[in-house]
């Protein structure tokens, strides 16, 4: 067994022990199995990056074996300098949402955490997966562990959004599989993707491969129009569930523009990168004005990450090094920064049952120290230099600039609205006097939920201010991909 499938089953492991083991009568020795479990699935991540060949696009610590021989289904794992980074991303995050569950989470405790274990592991088997139905299989399971965590933790509509969100994703990860079907065909029998990049396909079955696979990515990005399923389930789920959904699991759809629609179909791509772009743009400008009318701080954080994941679509489609790689970085540095924004949301509830923003008011005359973290938070939302979120965002809007000035302009307007809506609910929070009888009686942090924002805070400041670690180890991966994008396969 390699370090991926470590990296995989290890959390899985520990969920299914979890499971078996755990009652509601034993929850303090739960949470302590559950955080040895998430920290020693973050501690098996870490030679993933100290061993990682830079200069090559080529796949590392593969691991392969034939699963159904008749199909010719491999359990085949490997990761680039594409996928390497969302691999330790989605085990630290793990780490942290079992740390902020510890005392909000008190009934069926074992299997809260047993879920975002098993959650963690799937997430991870998706950016390592390197044969096709792998990836499906990763793919589909993942909705599970989250449908159950928004369905039985969430909030007074946790069903509806359980379903809504199941629906939408299953509805677009269908067309998806017929996609894989037919490419599995085409290829004499191979369900490996990599060797799906090389087939020569004529361009109206290019275009209808990338809309199959658009289907299932855009609904989990989620791009404009069909990110409407995402507030609902922010604002429904408990708050380790909306924190892994943003840092990670918008991602997955992301990553699947990487490793599918823009090799496999790459004059697809180019044909249509311009209707991502506009779509894109869309969710940038519009959905971050739409951010600013919201009451509801969970609503107003989900609404961001739209506009933040249109980022990282426009990066992709504008098809060149620095777009590429900053739109990598921003998915890298918005795992930080919205699983940052939504566990100090979940901070703020914990003490006062509301996430209207009407219900707060001058917070750091009761809570100085948290009121620090959330700043710095705010700030990185808002794309302040120095900080993870400027890094990508920077580097997609210079990209954006060289491919065409005014779809550069528009991209860098969501700063503006980014600080706009970011800060309004800051001041509105935090800031001026105590107006509220329930701020009043609030408690600053303690060493447990200092601790969880300490580390997101860390992560923050290190990447904003050197990325050199994180910018690397793409730059050969993207230049290939960009190489193999620009060089026509039409037969």
């Amino acid at each position: 067994m390699g370090l991926l499938s470590l990296a995989i089953w290890m959390p899985i492991a520990f969920g299914v022990v979890l499971l078996a083991l755990g009652r509601d009568s034993q929850a303090s020795a739960v949470r302590w199995l559950a955080l040895v479990g998430a920290i020693a699935s973050f501690l098996v991540t870490l030679p993933l990056i100290s061993g990682f060949e830079l200069g090559t696009s080529a796949m590392q610590f593969v691991e392969k074996m034939v699963w159904f021989e008749r199909f010719n289904v491999h359990y085949h794992l490997g990761v680039d300098g594409i996928s390497l980074w969302l691999v330790p991303l989605t085990a630290f995050i793990n780490v942290v949402v079992v740390i902020a569950g510890w005392e909000a989470i008190t009934r069926k405790v074992n299997q809260y955490m047993a879920a975002f274990l098993i959650l963690s592991g799937l997430m991870i088997g998706v950016f390592c997966a390197l044969d096709g139905i792998l990836f499906y299989v990763f793919f589909e399971a993942t909705l599970i562990p989250m449908y159950l965590i928004i369905g039985i933790w969430g909030g007074p509509n946790k069903i509806y959004a359980a379903f809504k969100f199941f629906l939408y994703t299953l509805l677009g990860s269908l067309l998806m599989l017929i996609a894989l079907i037919y490419l599995y065909v085409t290829s004499g029998g191979s369900f490996d993707i990599l060797t799906w990049h090389k087939l020569p396909l004529s361009g109206p079955v290019q275009t209808l491969l990338f809309f199959a696979f658009f289907a299932a990515f855009a609904v989990k990005v989620p791009m404009w129009p069909v990110h409407t399923w995402l507030p609902d389930v922010h604002v429904e789920a408990p708050t380790g569930g909306s924190a892994v959904l943003a840092a990670i699991m918008l991602k997955l759809g992301a990553y699947g523009f990487l490793r599918f629609s823009m090799p496999i179909a790459p004059d697809a791509a180019r044909e249509w990168g311009l209707f991502i772009i506009v779509l894109s743009l869309v969710a940038v400008v519009y959905v971050g004005l739409v951010a600013m009318v919201q009451q509801d701080m969970k609503k107003l954080v989900a609404y961001s990450s739209v506009a933040h994941m249109g980022f990282v679509t426009l990066g992709f489609f504008i098809f060149n090094p620095l777009g590429v790689s900053g739109a990598i970085v921003q998915m890298i540095a918005h795992g930080f920064v919205s699983a940052a924004m939504f566990l100090c949301i979940g901070v703020l509830y914990d003490r006062v049952h509301s996430r209207e923003i009407a219900s707060y008011g001058g917070v750091v005359n009761t809570m100085p120290r948290f009121a620090a973290f959330a700043l710095l938070f705010a700030m990185a939302n808002a794309g302040l230099p120095g900080t993870a979120g400027f890094v990508g965002e920077w580097m997609v809007i210079l990209g954006a600039v060289k491919f065409n000035f005014w779809i550069g302009l528009l991209a860098a307007s969501a700063l503006i609205f980014g600080a706009a809506y970011t800060l309004w609910m800051f001041k509105r929070v935090y800031l001026g006097p105590v107006t509220q009888e329930a701020v009043k009686e609030l408690t600053d942090i303690n060493a447990r939920e200092f601790l969880m924002l300490a580390l997101l805070a860390v992560a923050v400041l290190y990447m904003g201010i050197y990325p050199k670690p994180f910018t690397d180890v793409m730059d050969a991966s993207v230049l290939d991909l960009l190489k193999h994008v620009a060089a026509s396969k039409l037969p």
